[in-house]
């Protein structure tokens, strides 16, 4: 019975934030540890503390890290073993990135086994076919799905959930297809109206023009539901315009895995090089700090 309850807990904490925060802050994990460097980071800004709100299990982030294209050739198994290594060491509520959801027939399993789990909530996209990145824009093919399939596929997924915290995000890709804003404003509506909890609207451009026109225009929407944005591409805008906007959760989605390649492979041309590890110290923790960097039960204070 406790266990459940700690289950039911962490599922709500996302609707809370988004009741108490202006908004809320969201880093992506794609295992334990970057789970604990999300749950633990923060810092000290006109002595008030800003920390990450939230946890991003990217589809992205946790294929990359598995040495596997983003392509969803990980399947849920796989990703369920990740968002329980992230579950087990943090208390942050984790948001799951499931690409479109799969198959309508499948996803109302995926919404009872994140919502068991004590996920807070699932974003899908909508897209069809193989999975292809969406930054990678009109690159390559990319098909959007029709908004009655969608829509089946929310409301399907509504139905099968068990509380009423677990939230389904619906992500729009209309502005990432060049399918124009007035498609993305139809689909948020239509969208929130089939029971989605919190539109994403994705852009990959550079600059946030059209991510603000959005914003504006969805102010306008009767009904209004937590609107999120993905600023990897548009990086420069910061929190407190967003916020003006009317956004009320922003995902930085994979700065972790992109910051952490980088330097490992510095590292391993480093040695090759220097035919030591010597060269490499001053890039590495502390023997002593990696050994006490995730405590034991005997020497937890």
């Amino acid at each position: 019975m406790k266990k459940d309850y700690q289950i039911i807990s962490r599922v709500k904490k996302l609707r809370t934030l988004l009741k108490r925060k202006n908004i809320v802050r969201v880093l992506e994990a794609h295992n334990g540890l970057t789970g604990l460097i999300v749950e633990k980071t923060k810092i000290y800004k006109n002595n008030k503390k800003i920390e990450f709100d939230c946890i991003w299990e990217s589809s992205l982030t946790d294929s990359i890290s598995k040495g596997k294209p983003d392509i969803s050739v990980v399947d849920m198994t796989s990703r369920i073993s990740t968002i329980n290594e992230i579950l087990d060491v943090t208390t942050k509520p984790i948001i799951v990135d499931a690409d479109n959801g799969g198959l309508i027939e499948h996803f109302g399993f995926t919404v009872k086994t994140l919502e068991r789990l004590g996920v807070s909530a699932v974003v899908i996209e909508d897209k069809i076919g193989a999975k292809k990145n969406s930054l990678f824009g009109n690159k390559v093919f990319q098909e959007q799905d029709s908004i009655e399939h969608f829509c089946n596929k929310i409301r399907l997924g509504k139905s099968r959930q068990i509380t009423r915290d677990f939230m389904i995000i619906a992500r729009i890709e209309s502005l990432i297809l060049r399918k124009g804003m007035e498609d993305a404003l139809k689909r948020a509506k239509t969208y929130i109206q089939a029971g989605a909890d919190g539109i994403l609207i994705h852009s990959k451009e550079k600059i946030p023009d059209e991510i603000l026109v959005f914003c504006k225009e969805y102010k306008k929407i009767t009904k209004i539901v937590p609107l999120v944005v993905v600023p990897t591409t548009y990086n420069e805008i910061k929190e407190s315009e967003l916020i003006k906007a009317g956004v009320k959760m922003v995902i930085y989605a994979n700065q972790l895995l992109r910051t952490a390649y980088p330097a490992m492979i510095n590292v391993a041309e480093i040695i090759l090089k220097n035919e030591r590890s010597s060269a490499v110290n001053n890039l590495c923790m502390p023997i002593p700090d990696i050994l006490n960097l995730i405590p034991t039960q005997e020497n937890q204070v």
